[in-house]
């Protein structure tokens, strides 16, 4: 039985102004309508122009659970694909990276393609002659995104033609790319250190949520920063401050601290903590970098650059940044209840080797497979994740510092632990997962028991 699909009430009873239903974290249907709505038609993280340098390079990724690979074109510019071959539907660019010179091949029947996907030749073409060929979808070659902006080197995609445009999706929620880019002295960022991939059984939406919680960092993770504080505090004094101590410690701050830090909204589910404090703003100075950031931008601007000390920026609907670390994180949707995350570090080009072996120190030790922060929300995201399928209760709770006013508020800076980074996501879900006007609608509602988890 289908409850969500053509049901506009069904979708618009799930969230409420301090609540959301389980079924969004749990139920199939709605992630399968998640794919076919909120990542078609939002503009998704694809990838960075760094990673495809020349042309003929590519890299393949997922958009939602569409394939797609990020190629160079021959003219220089950036083309998104979807990996498939019209002939069998074969995946065409093999998994990961590499250079595919002037034309793709497919490794099934040598169909090749050029690299904005135009059909380049097929094998004994003769033998559709006089069949009709011209008129089937193959003769189109593989399906190219048209919908693709490159801002500051940041590729994202927009899988449906015809939507939302890309700064009314975006808006000022802009700055945080900016403010990462503009921390190098020469504008300029390139992917480094490899990506790590680490599969979190549970809805991609906890781990959205989790970014901007800051109620658990000291509940959650006082077994593990907390106790790496604990042994730092016992050290000899005049001990040296091992960098991963710097990186640990600010996790243990407490509610106060939290509650100055502020968090910040944007219109379309954007928002971001850390606005007139973060966890990332007392790290210890790497020399020689304020002097190229003056020389390159002028004091005024280089104080101006450096001291947004951002946390977490959530880019919705699946990635988080961190300007002042140089990292990105990607949730990557496989299931409702499976997620993988990669998370990706940041090279600023021209700037002290040193804030690269940070980024990188911080990303193993919070973001790794094998990290010590990382298990602490691995493990609440799959006790959730099983909790919620029980009895007794079928909402979620979003309703810390709830503000009647807060609807429709854009760009709006409140109280860090405020959770309304979760209630603008949750509003701007159930917008773009709205069905079109054609769907035709049925009785079947959020609370109905043919909808039971």
């Amino acid at each position: 039985m289908s409850c969500y699909r053509n049901s506009p009430e069904a979708l618009e009873a799930l969230v409420r102004d301090r609540e959301v239903h389980k079924h969004v974290y749990v139920d199939d249907e709605l992630f399968q309508l998640e794919m076919e709505r909120l990542f078609a038609n939002t503009w998704v993280y694809v990838g960075h122009a760094s990673q495809v340098p020349n042309k003929g390079d590519y890299y393949t990724t997922t958009v939602g659970i569409e394939p797609v690979v990020m190629v160079r074109h021959s003219d220089d510019s950036i083309r998104v694909l979807v990996n498939r071959c019209p002939h069998k539907g074969v995946k065409v660019a093999a998994e990961g990276c590499g250079n595919t010179g002037k034309f793709f091949r497919c490794p099934y029947h040598a169909w090749s393609f050029k690299t904005d996907g135009s059909l380049l030749s097929i094998p004994l073409k003769k033998g559709y002659d006089g069949v009709g060929f011209e008129q089937t979808e193959g003769a189109s070659g593989m399906a190219a995104v048209s919908a693709v902006r490159v801002y500051r080197d940041f590729v994202f995609c927009r899988l449906n033609p015809e939507g939302i445009g890309f700064e009314e999706f975006f808006g000022d929620s802009l700055s945080t790319i900016d403010n990462m880019v503009d921390r190098s002295p020469q504008g300029k960022l390139e992917v480094a250190g490899g990506v790590l991939r680490y599969m979190h059984n549970c809805n991609w939406k906890m781990l959205v949520d989790n970014q901007t919680d800051t109620c658990h960092p000291m509940v959650a993770h006082e077994s593990s920063a907390g106790t790496a504080v604990k042994v730092w505090n016992e050290a000899p004094p005049g001990t040296p401050k091992p960098m991963a101590v710097e990186l640990f410690a600010p996790f243990m701050s407490p509610y106060e601290f939290f509650e100055k830090m502020g968090i910040r909204v944007w219109v379309n589910g954007h928002g971001h903590t850390g606005v007139a404090d973060s966890i990332h703003a007392a790290y210890s100075e790497v020399p020689g970098y304020w002097d190229q950031m003056v020389a390159a931008y002028g004091e005024e601007r280089a104080r101006q650059i450096l001291g947004d000390v951002r946390h977490n920026t959530v880019y919705f609907p699946n990635i988080m940044v961190k300007g002042p670390i140089q990292t990105l994180r990607l949730f990557k949707p496989i299931a409702a209840d499976k997620t993988l995350v990669e998370s990706w570090t940041f090279r600023l080009v021209g700037a002290p080797d040193m804030l690269l072996e940070r980024t990188l120190m911080y990303n193993r030790l919070i973001n790794a497979p094998t990290s010590v922060v990382g298990h602490d929300d691995l493990e609440m995201y799959e006790r959730a994740q099983e909790g919620l399928k029980a009895r007794g209760r079928d909402w979620v709770n979003i309703a810390r510092l709830y503000d009647p006013a807060e609807h429709g508020q854009d760009n709006v800076a409140t109280n860090g632990t405020n959770e309304l980074q979760m209630r603008n996501q949750f509003r701007a879900w159930a917008r773009f997962m709205a069905p079109s006007p054609s769907s035709s609608s049925s009785s079947c509602s959020a609370n109905s028991k043919g909808c039971a988890a």
